[in-house]
Order: structure tokens, then C-alpha cells, then sequence
């Protein structure tokens, strides 16, 4: 009977994606999360021909959604759960198809991917799973081109009014959720030039932007 009290975020692990209940969590997640997305999305200025790099790609939908955005470019997704690769595989089957997107599954540790490669990154409520922020962000400036932007998107912040539900779930899943000044200074040790932190009115919501 225990498993019927354990919720789909609980035994689909949110850290790594697996099973089942895995492949419901992000189906949940890509609606969850498409308005957090959307308002951070605004915050990049997009090329026709952007390569695009999706870390934590979770779903996909951030993907999907980045394809109309860069009608000429080139997108790619890691993840370290075979779950999300296979799931972001199926909500973008078309772009997989016309060779226009590039899934692997890899760790933000060690991006397989050559110095100075893409021209965006974004990662969508993943930051907190992070094993070494403070090393990841290095590893992800180092394959964004000159004057490449990265966005750290997530519907919490450290210094945000959170509610009971929410800091039950820092708590309970043990997430990596900085303060303001604390995304300014992560990014700025990793060597990014340009820092800007957004967050929204009336939500909790924030978006790290850094450039090469």
C-alpha cells in the first residue's frame, strides 16, 4: 500500500528522472513549467540561426517550444536521465526527424560538447540538482561562443517568500535555491562578463542571465 501514498515526484525522482512515474512527472512538468518558461524566454534576443543548448532537458518542451524561435538554428538537449532523452525524443519527434535537433544524454559535469559551440544555453528548473554548481558553470561557459548568453530559469529563489508547500519541497528534495546575490556571485566566479538577475513581480519566479 506505501507506494500509493508516495506522490509521482516522489517515485519518479525529480534528480533523475526514471520509470513510469518518471515519464508522468514530465509530462506534468512541461505543463508546470511552460509560464516560467515563456517569461524567460523574453529575456533572450534570438538569431534565426541560434545554436541552442537545452541542459536538463527534461520533457522537452523547452526544446519544442525554442524551434519556432530559431527557425534556422540548430538545437540540442542533455540530460542525464535516458527517461527525459526518451521523452524529450517523443515530444519532438519532427525536429529529431529533419535533423534540426541533437539529444545525448550527458551530465552538465563534463557537456560533450567543444569549447565555444553555442550561442544560447538555457536550464529550466534543473539548477538545483547541480552537483558542482560553482565547476558547472564553468563547464557551461566554456562551451558557449563569445558574447553567448546562458539563462538559469526556476520558479523559487532563495530570498523569495515562499510558501509552506514550497519549502517543504527544498526541504524534502534537498534543492540548490540561492538568494539573488548568491546567482550574481556563482556567476560572476565562473567568469561570465555580464550578470543580470530577473525576477518577476508577484511570484517567486527568477531568471539568471549571464554572457560570455
Amino acid at each position: 500500500m506505501e507506494p500509493e501514498h508516495i506522490s509521482i515526484t516522489e517515485q519518479g525522482d525529480p534528480r533523475k528522472p526514471n520509470g513510469e512515474a518518471g515519464v508522468e512527472m514530465l509530462r506534468r512538468m512541461n505543463d508546470s513549467h511552460y509560464a516560467v518558461t515563456g517569461w524567460a524566454l523574453e529575456h533572450f534576443s534570438f538569431s534565426p540561426d541560434d545554436c541552442v543548448l537545452d541542459i536538463g532537458c527534461g520533457g522537452g518542451e523547452t526544446l519544442h517550444r525554442l524551434a519556432s524561435l530559431v527557425p534556422e538554428g540548430k538545437l540540442f538537449g542533455a540530460d542525464h536521465s535516458p527517461v527525459s532523452i526518451q521523452q524529450s525524443s517523443v515530444r519532438n519527434q519532427d525536429l529529431m526527424q529533419n535533423g534540426r535537433l541533437k539529444l545525448v544524454e550527458a551530465s552538465v559535469e563534463a557537456l560533450p560538447y567543444a569549447d565555444n559551440s553555442f550561442d544560447k544555453v538555457i536550464t529550466v528548473e534543473s539548477f538545483y540538482f547541480w552537483p558542482d554548481h560553482a565547476e558547472n558553470l564553468k563547464e557551461v561557459r566554456r562551451v558557449l561562443r563569445p558574447g553567448g548568453t546562458l539563462l538559469i530559469v526556476a520558479d523559487i529563489y532563495g530570498d523569495a517568500k515562499l510558501d509552506e508547500e514550497s519549502k517543504k519541497s527544498v526541504e524534502k528534495y534537498s534543492l540548490f535555491n540561492p538568494t539573488l546575490a548568491e546567482f550574481r556571485q556563482l556567476l560572476t566566479s565562473a567568469g561570465f562578463s555580464y550578470v543580470d538577475i530577473h525576477t518577476k513581480p508577484d511570484t517567486t519566479w527568477v531568471c539568471a542571465e549571464a554572457r560570455k
